[in-house]
């Protein structure tokens, strides 16, 4: 008698039965997933504010506050045209245009907004 037998083989010369090959895999498969370091989440591609050089830092100030005066103005000048109210249309929605600019430069550079790590401590 030797050790293949009292494994359950099936007398081959050492090949234990297809059953159990299956069991043993999912036990092994079962005992890796166990000590697999967790996935880290997934960075996002937006660099944060510390890895901002201050000339790229400028460049995202300037370009939110523009594009809420370019989008006002756009606003304004279709509601003029499709509504018939000339200067009206184009004077509100500018002077809101530039509003959403500053609160878009206020929130971008932490000052205002709930983003992530302000500087003015509301966070804590």
């Amino acid at each position: 008698m030797n050790g293949d037998d009292a494994r359950g083989g099936n007398g081959d010369a050492g090949e234990p039965p297809e059953g159990d090959l299956s069991a043993r895999l999912r036990r092994l498969e079962a005992q890796i997933e166990r000590k697999r370091p967790s996935v880290a989440p997934a960075t996002s591609a937006r660099p944060r504010d510390t890895d901002r050089t201050p000339l790229g830092q400028a460049m995202t100030l300037s370009t939110e506050f523009v594009a809420g005066v370019i989008a006002g103005g756009v606003l304004g000048w279709i509601a003029d045209h499709l509504l018939g109210t000339k200067p009206w249309g184009m004077i509100v929605l500018l002077l809101l245009g530039c509003v959403a600019g500053f609160y878009n430069v206020m929130r971008a550079s932490g000052f205002a907004g709930s983003r992530p790590g302000r500087r003015d401590g509301a966070d804590r």
